[in-house]
């Protein structure tokens, strides 16, 4: 029978990790005596990060002696001792290819409910000084398990631990981890997997995108259940020269530019709310800049168009609206981006402000190709008439629509433009307005505009009713950092990295706006990033996880360690890779 070796506990606490504080509570000890364990915790223990760690599902944290003796011998190392891994308790028996999700074990008065495998993530790393634990948890097949309590109670080491119920489906922790993350996601496994009650809700929404993705293109697409990217990959790689068909003043401030292969063959359909990204040579010396713009067409063109508002500062749109001409070149990486329109049946809120109209109008074409007959509220926010893009195109596309409505808020109307004709209300959109429409709470939300309008009006349709999973934003400029853990400190704008130019390739952030020379004394793509304080989205700073998965619009990476598993085709982990060549990241 097995046996409890040691309960460990221990407080999150701030740890100086790479010039960074990281507060964890990774750091656990043996207590003696019993300990109370509760539905969220054992008494005396805490996480520093509760998104990945700790609460009803994962409120224990298991780890074998035998994976101790492996790692011992693996490292060389003779200094592991109990509570080492991160784990509450530390057990002779267990191991991780045995105890199955929704196993059921007594120890004392205490019932415990096997829900998930350990999550993959850097802090483990830092305990042990070993940064490639992560991937090494993974790839040796040994993670450790979380359980929820069903009966507290006290434990004990030394205390003997009983299986009172075996989980329905018989899928071992170390074959619901690979499924996860190694190469191979069998749909029949999968299938199985979903059925079991006990297993954490967020491994089954990540194995549920797994079984979604469509395995004739499961290589190309890496692993959705990861990133919950299931979109195709990129129609070509790199940047493609196109030439401007044609261009069009759409309102006092935004430009439609037309983009159609040279020798005028269609060029490929994207979804409905991708981007494409624009390389202009819009500095002097004809050094070019980069930015993406949503496709604001329909599909089945063949042509690609893109609306650019004028910004008071922006380099790169005054260069658009003054220079660019039909007949002009312009080269253009293929539509990307995971701010696509469902497949669903379901309610729909588009909902935008100002040139966030752009991926809002394609999406409508799509809806009205189709006559879908869901209902679709777009709800718009423009300053008036005058600067009112798109207007008459998208009010046709809803009429298009058997069950679509509008509401136009100006927050300045000029005295031409007519209330009840030209839109609804007079004002800034707020939240209770929002509310006041009374929009479908079971609706999927598409959100486009200017940071702070998409915050308010996000959490404006939370309080509503709408789960956050169905709110979904799409940001022109850099994307929200992910770095957990990590003690906030005051942001600063992306820079060059600080000391002499590196000798190496030349990096370009496209959403953040700048390039830097490599240097071969930063560690990864990820590492030079962090340096020139490109906000970025990380986890395991191993390849298991894939949160730094980024769009590699062109050139060439190295890996340094071999992901466990590929990222999607068109794409690149940051955090095990380095530049071959000049390098342009959707970043």
């Amino acid at each position: 029978m097995a046996k409890l070796v040691s309960v460990n506990v221990g407080k999150p606490k701030n740890v100086s990790w790479q010039g960074r504080t990281v507060y964890t509570g990774v750091w656990k000890s043996p207590v003696a005596g019993p300990r109370m364990v509760r539905r969220l915790n054992i008494d005396g223990d805490g996480q520093g990060d509760l998104d990945g760690h700790g609460g009803e599902i994962r409120a224990v944290l298991v780890y074998q002696v035998a994976s101790y003796d492996h790692w011992a011998a693996e490292l060389g190392r003779d200094d592991l001792t109990p509570g080492a891994f991160g784990e509450n308790l530390t057990v002779d028996g267990l191991p991780d290819d045995e105890v199955c999700i929704g196993d059921r074990y007594r120890i004392g008065q205490v019932v415990l409910e096997v829900t998930q495998p350990r999550v993959t993530c850097y802090r483990v790393g830092i305990r042990l000084g070993e940064p490639r634990m992560p991937a090494l948890l993974v790839s040796h097949r040994r993670p450790g398990f979380y359980c929820r309590v069903l009966t507290e109670g006290e434990v004990e080491a030394g205390q003997a631990i009983e299986k009172i119920a075996a989980g329905p489906e018989g899928l071992t922790v170390a074959e619901i981890d690979a499924l996860l993350y190694l190469p191979g996601h069998p749909r029949e496994i999968l299938k199985q997997a979903l059925r079991i009650p006990a297993l954490s809700p967020g491994w089954k929404w990540s194995l549920q995108q797994l079984l979604d993705q469509d395995a004739a293109d499961a290589t190309a697409a890496g692993n959705s259940g990861l990133t919950g990217n299931k979109v195709p990959p990129p129609a070509w790689p790199g940047f493609r020269p196109l030439r401007v068909t044609d261009t069009h003043d759409e309102s006092s401030s935004v430009r439609s530019v037309w983009l159609g292969e040279p020798d005028g063959a269609p060029l490929p359909d994207w979804l409905p709310g991708q981007s494409i990204t624009l390389r202009i040579p819009a500095q002097p010396g004809g050094e070019p800049l980069i930015r993406n713009y949503s496709l604001s067409n329909g599909l089945g063109t063949g042509k690609y168009r893109i609306s650019v508002k004028r910004e008071q500062r922006g380099t790169v749109s005054a260069y658009i609206h003054d220079h660019v001409r039909p007949g002009d070149v312009i080269d253009v990486a293929a539509p990307r981006g995971t701010f696509v329109l469902d497949e669903g049946q379901g309610p729909l809120i588009l909902l935008s402000a100002g040139v966030g109209v752009t991926p809002v109008i394609s999406m409508l074409y799509a809806l009205a190709m189709t006559a879908s007959k869901r209902s679709v509220w777009w709800v718009h926010v423009a300053r008036n008439g005058a600067e009112h893009a798109l207007a008459a195109e998208a009010r046709e596309l809803l009429d298009a629509l058997p069950n679509g409505r509008s509401h136009i808020s100006y927050s300045a109307p000029a005295t031409t433009d007519r209330v009840g004709v030209d839109y609804d209300d007079a004002g800034r959109l707020t939240a209770d307005q929002l509310a006041d429409l009374a929009l479908p709470v079971n609706a999927e939300a598409f959100l486009c505009g200017p940071d702070s309008f998409m915050d308010e009006m996000g959490e404006a349709l939370v309080a509503r009713g709408l789960d956050p999973a169905n709110v979904h934003r799409e940001k022109f400029g850099a994307r929200s950092a992910l770095t957990p853990g990590i003690t906030p400190t005051d942001v600063k704008p992306p820079h060059q990295p600080e000391g002499p130019a590196g000798p190496g390739p030349d990096i370009q952030f496209a959403r953040s706006a700048i390039s830097a020379k490599w240097a071969p004394s930063y560690a990864s793509l990820l590492d030079f990033a962090e340096a020139c304080d490109v906000p970025t989205r990380w986890s395991c700073r191993t390849g298991v996880c894939h949160n730094c998965e980024t769009a590699l619009l062109s050139g060439e990476v190295r890996y340094s360690v071999e992901p466990l598993q590929r990222p999607a085709s068109g794409n690149v982990l940051l955090c095990v890779s380095s530049p071959s060549e000049d390098v342009v990241l959707d970043l």
